[in-house]
């Protein structure tokens, strides 16, 4: 058996290679009104900030650190944050269902991540994170080609 970071990096290494190939791109973020456009990007920035911490501690063994970061994650789920409703109407319009799905299933993942680390439970907060930025590429290469062009079809 590999040890768990060497499982970690393994396991995301092939996710950023082969996360997004052959999924047709469709940006969205040229659709997004500027206020949705800003609370998506600064999500991401906070999404980026806690990824970065959840691995340091995956590999530390940090179990709370993981579920702590795990959770803020999962909080911060762009449709639970304060969006007024027509902001809400302006983001069904703007994205496809295909979307909408992906960020929810990467939101409940972290949450099943967070419930890993409470456990303590090492392979499996492991498998969660690396599902996790799966979902990430999987994403960024579908819908925001226009900025990650590498992570696009090929």
């Amino acid at each position: 058996m590999m040890p768990t970071c060497r499982r970690l990096v393994l396991a995301t290494a092939v996710l950023l290679a082969t996360a997004s190939a052959g999924q047709a791109a469709e940006p969205v973020g040229p659709r997004l009104t500027p206020k949705l456009r800003d609370t998506l990007r600064e999500e991401m920035r906070q999404v980026l900030g806690a990824s970065q911490d959840i691995l340091a501690a995956l590999v530390l063994g940090d179990h709370a650190t993981v579920a702590e970061r795990a959770q803020n994650i999962h909080d911060s789920f762009i449709l639970e944050q304060s969006l007024t409703e027509q902001d809400l109407k302006d983001l069904e319009q703007a994205v496809p269902p295909a979307f909408l799905e992906l960020d929810q299933a990467f939101h409940v993942t972290a949450a099943e991540l967070a419930t890993a680390a409470r456990a303590q439970d090492a392979a499996h907060a492991t498998e969660l994170f690396g599902r996790m930025v799966q979902n990430c590429t999987a994403c960024h290469g579908r819908f925001a080609a226009d900025r990650f062009s590498s992570l696009g079809p090929r």
